[in-house]
């Protein structure tokens, strides 16, 4: 493997968290939405990775998919809400706040060890290229 194939595998891995970040910031900014414009409350979304293969190397990752989580949010008491039913219990989304935060201090972790990862490939490059002086 060259020096620049391990750059672009460790580029690949931090476009695949950047957009899981995004995702799960977008979790946590509608954990409290209860009308969307599909109707019904929001619902989370999860990121699918998917490795790609070149003869049995790993050569980049990427997103195979953002997927909805498919299970039903909780069901508070709240009649004055507009989206309340006719019981006068609304449903709130499906998003847990510790959950999506323990998510995001995972990909931010992935994140910065590509960063790191990629300043280590630069940093023995530059070396190298020093040898010669």
């Amino acid at each position: 493997m060259d020096l620049f194939t391990a750059m672009d595998i460790s580029a690949s891995g931090m476009r695949a968290q950047r957009t899981r970040m995004n995702i799960i910031s977008s979790n946590i900014a509608n954990a409290n939405t209860t009308r969307t414009e599909e109707g019904g409350p929001y619902k989370r979304r999860d990121v699918i990775f998917r490795e790609n293969s070149f003869e049995k190397q790993l050569s980049s990752v990427e997103v195979e998919a953002i997927v909805e989580d498919p299970t039903q949010g909780n069901s508070i008491f709240n009649p004055g809400n507009p989206d309340a039913d006719e019981d006068g219990y609304v449903t709130m989304p499906n998003v847990n706040i510790m959950e999506e935060m323990v998510n995001m201090v995972g990909a931010t972790r992935a994140f910065e060890a590509n960063t790191t990862a990629i300043k280590a490939q630069k940093d023995m490059a530059l070396r190298a290229l020093s040898i010669g002086r």
